[in-house]
């Protein structure tokens, strides 16, 4: 754990005990407007760990940012020990055009560690890396579902790391899913650090839902209150069902073109067999049943009302954890 001494970033010293929000600045719009990333840093007088909260490194991923948002508007940003840094929205190109990418082209989370000399978006994940994550003990990075498809809330870790299974219980989101790092992604360069990162997945991009967000929101209490972080002055958190562990899981794809009708809820354990959405031509011919081709939980379910043969229309488990 860092110790509470004093943070630097930026050229600007952040004492235990204060507040601060600094505006980052890595390049101007093309009309020379400056666009400024505020970092908002909170301390408390007593030594502690330091977490930070990150949300839209995809930009259009803006449920994170709502979550990241309640975090700080209802104070469980203000630390009884420690530090407590929020990034509400990392990607503010993407953010201000609605588009996951930076205006690069290219993907955050697959530069990482990124360049001080390279691409825009290399250039960020390097200031990221640099000046940010040396600071850090621990990280929830909030993401969504893209291309119209609805992620239940869920947490994602490396498998066979058991303080990282212990913090996702923690959090307890409805599932956990053990999901290897990806080169190139922030969690990624985390983990090379040092630092304990849970991933949060949830919603749908360009979507709010308050389901998510309360529940981001809840995880993030009782995370701090693990830590012996959480200012008592919080409103308590709601004890939630133990999260489910998910070993493996399958994407089930669409076999014909269509009109997609969902017939199954996000967050559903379904049998083999089961109809999980019929696909029908505009025209009232023809419909086929797709079906769930094994027993398991739905944690992700397409939203778009079209679709094409071969898309990804379900995400189901296909193993939980101790079972055979």
């Amino acid at each position: 754990m860092k110790k509470n001494k004093v943070i630097e970033l930026l050229g600007e010293s952040i004492l235990p005990g204060t507040s601060k929000t600094i505006e980052v600045e890595i390049a101007k719009l093309h009309t020379m407007t400056k666009l400024k990333i505020p970092v908002i840093i909170e301390r408390s007088k007593i030594d502690g760990p330091t977490v930070l909260f990150s949300a839209c490194l995809h930009g259009d991923e803006i449920n994170g940012t709502e979550i990241v948002r309640q975090i700080i508007r209802k104070k469980i940003n203000k630390p009884s020990r420690g530090t407590i840094i929020c990034i509400p929205i990392i990607n503010i190109f993407g953010f201000i055009n609605q588009t996951r990418e930076f205006p690069d082209k290219r993907d955050l989370n697959r530069v990482f560690p990124g360049s001080k000399n390279g691409s825009l978006a290399s250039r960020f994940a390097h200031f990221l890396v640099t000046e940010i994550i040396p600071n850090v003990d621990y990280a929830i990075d909030f993401h969504a579902g893209g291309a119209s498809r609805f992620n239940a809330p869920q947490i994602r870790i490396v498998p066979n790391n058991l303080e990282l299974k212990e913090l996702a219980a923690v959090f307890n989101s409805p599932f956990t899913l053990y999901s290897k790092n990806i080169q190139g992604s922030f969690r990624n360069a985390c983990t090379k650090l040092g630092v304990k990162m849970l991933l949060f997945e949830g919603g749908k991009s360009l979507d709010l839902n308050d389901m998510i967000t309360e529940d981001g929101v809840q995880g993030s209490k009782r995370f701090l209150k693990h830590l012996n972080m959480l200012n008592p002055d919080v409103e308590s958190f709601k004890k939630e069902q133990e999260t489910i562990f998910i070993e493996k899981s399958n994407w089930i794809r669409s076999n014909f073109s269509g009109i997609f009708h969902g017939l199954i809820n996000i967050g559903s354990y379904v049998k083999k067999g089961e109809v999980l959405a019929m696909i029908s031509d505009p025209f009232g011919k023809v419909e086929h049943k797709l079906k769930a081709p094994n027993d398991g939980y739905v944690i992700n379910v397409n939203d778009a009302p079209i679709v094409y043969q071969g898309d990804a229309v379900f995400h189901i488990s296909t193993k939980l954890e101790n079972q055979n």
